[in-house]
């Protein structure tokens, strides 16, 4: 997995500008959780796709970025949390042991295929 730290609001800005040439996914991670971990694991035993960009938010390190996605987006924060971004807006998202690299694969797809 080929993980972009997500460290600042102007990178969050050129995450936007980014998906609407290619999905961009924010893992959103707390190293105090364990079911944060073991999504993180999971993600990471998977194959990534070359057609989207993954960016990692250490959210207790970064919490104002992580509020700004929230309000951005308009999605409630939860933790561990995949957003998926296409054309600037979400257009998916998962908490919890619901994160699957298959079902972001899957979300990521244009909708004519």
């Amino acid at each position: 997995m080929n993980w972009i730290p997500l460290t600042s609001l102007p990178q969050l800005d050129q995450i936007l500008e980014n998906s609407f040439q290619k999905p961009q996914v924010i893992f959103k991670h707390s190293t105090r959780c364990h079911t944060s971990s073991l999504a993180l694991n999971r993600l990471e035993r998977s194959e990534a796709p070359d057609t989207v960009d993954f960016n990692f938010l250490d959210l207790l390190s970064y919490r104002e970025v992580s509020n700004k996605i929230a309000d951005k987006l308009s999605v409630f924060h939860e933790s561990p949390q995949i957003i998926l971004i296409k054309k600037g807006v979400c257009t998916y998202d998962e908490s919890h042991l619901g994160i699957t690299m298959e079902e972001i694969i899957a979300e990521a797809q244009p909708a004519n295929q």
